[in-house]
Parts: structure tokens; C-alpha cells; sequence
């Protein structure tokens, strides 16, 4: 294995992880930044306010992109083991 290949499966990886990634955390800021607007016109600052709708929000996107989740992860998983035997 030489550098090119572990720069190449480094690179997929991380790609891997951000796009899997992206959805909870875009639901996440936007919800955020839903309740920090909200908070800020009805001057509300109750901290329960700020984590109960952020946890609904990130659970509930994580249940809808869970296959699509794991079918990026099974397609990643399959080029990695096609490396690893085309290596041997």
C-alpha cells in the first residue's frame, strides 16, 4: 500500500463521514437558529426551550435518514473491502 492509496481511502472516508453527517447537523443550526430568533422576539430565555425542540429535531431526522445512512455506509464499507482484496 502506498501513499496515494492511503491519501485516496483517507480522502473517501472523510467525505463519508461529512456527507453522512450533514443532515443532523443542518436540521440541528436550523432548528438552533429557529429558537434563538423566537427567544429573542418573545424574550423568553428558559434554557429547556433551547435543548427539548433541538433533541426532537436531531432523533426524528435521524430515524427518516437512517437507511440512506446506512447505505452510504455499506457502499463505503464495499469500496474499502475492494481495495483491501485488490491490494493482496
Amino acid at each position: 500500500m502506498n501513499e496515494v492509496e492511503v491519501l485516496d481511502i483517507a480522502r473517501d472516508s472523510l467525505s463519508t463521514m461529512l456527507l453522512i453527517s450533514a443532515p443532523i447537523l443542518i436540521v440541528g443550526l436550523i432548528v438552533g437558529l429557529l429558537i434563538s430568533i423566537f427567544q429573542t422576539l418573545t424574550h423568553i430565555q428558559e434554557m429547556t426551550l433551547t435543548f427539548i425542540p433541538k433533541i426532537v429535531a436531531v432523533f426524528a431526522t435521524t430515524i427518516l435518514v437512517m437507511p440512506w445512512m446506512l447505505r452510504q455506509l455499506t457502499e463505503f464499507n464495499n469500496r474499502l473491502m475492494d481495495k483491501i482484496v485488490g491490494l493482496g
